[in-house]
């Protein structure tokens, strides 16, 4: 094998799709080719699944790159980039699987790209284990505004799991270099509200959750809002909390399960959401990992969260054997994290 050739094992840390897909998107910017093996060797069902099929499918396409092993069910994947090409892009997952995990893919690339994109993605845009489209919209996309692209996020049509049918348009204006983050502090908290939101199901499993949520963390009235949409191609429930301080928007989400009482459901997200007013720490545990790839591909940052996932450690191991720019994790008091990239 080329000794340029990056190597990643993909049972490394979680052992998961982020693996997968941190790489690719490295790979596509730094042009460095990559062979990654045992690829999501420690789900249920590993190898590539449809989901994740798209997103070498994306990654191919923007980079020109040559690729062998790209088929269902595939743990070893062979992947080497030529140049970035934005554009319009469409691609269609072909099952409920994330959207917004193939746009993780490759939107790090297309932030620093030499023209603008559009980006048309369907499948599922509310899935268990994976981040949700009000997720990207309140969260990540506005943290990566502020480092001087412009991007867009339109969600056409909801999808949730098992149905999919959904659809996302993403526009990307490009900066020529993208600027330093700095989350260090939390500042006060100006706003929590919750949104239940049904697709084909009752109204009440909605009211039922806002219930447990504004008993727990002490909201009403117009805090409350529950959503009834008509035109899902089939059933869904996602619950969201939207913790809005001054430099960041956390939202917390929780996803109906069939024989799940909506009272379950709602308890485990207050909790969460407990956790993160409780620990000061201005970046949650999720938006900590996916702020990794974008931070290391610009001028870097840091900032401060409360729990250190293993997706994010795993995602520090996959940065660090592309690039050479540093990242320290550095633990402070009171169980918060520094994690300082640059």
């Amino acid at each position: 094998m080329d000794a340029d050739v990056v190597e990643i094992d993909g049972s490394q840390g979680e052992g998961g799709g982020q693996i997968l897909r941190s790489s690719l998107a490295l790979s596509v910017a730094t042009r460095r080719p990559v062979r990654i093996v045992k690829i999501r060797a420690r789900r249920t069902r590993p190898g590539l699944l449809r989901q994740h099929l798209t997103a070498v499918s994306a990654a191919r396409e923007i980079s020109q790159a040559e690729v062998s092993g790209e088929e269902l069910g595939s743990t070893e994947l062979m992947f080497a980039p030529q140049s970035v090409s934005p554009g319009d892009y469409s691609w269609s997952i072909g099952s409920s699987g994330s959207t917004t995990l193939v746009l993780q893919t490759v939107l790090p690339v297309l932030l620093t790209a030499d023209g603008p994109s559009t980006l048309t993605i369907e499948g599922g845009t509310h899935n268990p284990f994976a981040p949700p489209f009000e997720y990207l919209a309140l969260t990540l996309i506005p943290l990566l505004n502020r480092l001087g692209a412009r991007v867009r996020l339109d969600l056409v049509r909801p999808g949730f799991h098992p149905g999919g049918g959904g659809k996302l348009r993403v526009s990307i204006a490009p900066a020529a270099h993208l600027e330093r983050l700095s989350l260090t502090e939390r500042g006060k908290m100006i706003d929590v509200r919750a949104r239940a939101i049904v697709s084909n199901l009752p109204l009440h499993i909605a009211e039922r959750e806002l219930n447990v949520i504004g008993r727990k963390l002490r909201l009403r009235g117009e805090k409350l809002t529950a959503e009834e949409l008509k035109d899902g191609r089939g059933p869904g429930n996602v619950l969201l909390v939207e913790m809005q301080s001054a430099d960041v928007t956390e939202v917390v989400t929780g996803f109906g399960e069939q024989g799940v009482p909506a009272e379950r459901v709602a308890a485990r997200v207050a909790r969460e959401c407990r956790k993160y007013l409780d620990s000061g720490a201005p970046v949650g545990e999720h938006l900590a990992d996916q702020l990794l790839v974008p931070l290391a591909l610009g001028s870097g940052g840091e900032y401060v969260t409360h729990e250190l996932s293993s997706h994010a450690e795993t995602n520090i191991e996959v940065v660090r054997r592309f690039l050479e720019t540093a990242i320290a994790v550095v633990e402070q008091g009171d169980a918060q994290t520094l994690i300082r990239i640059g």
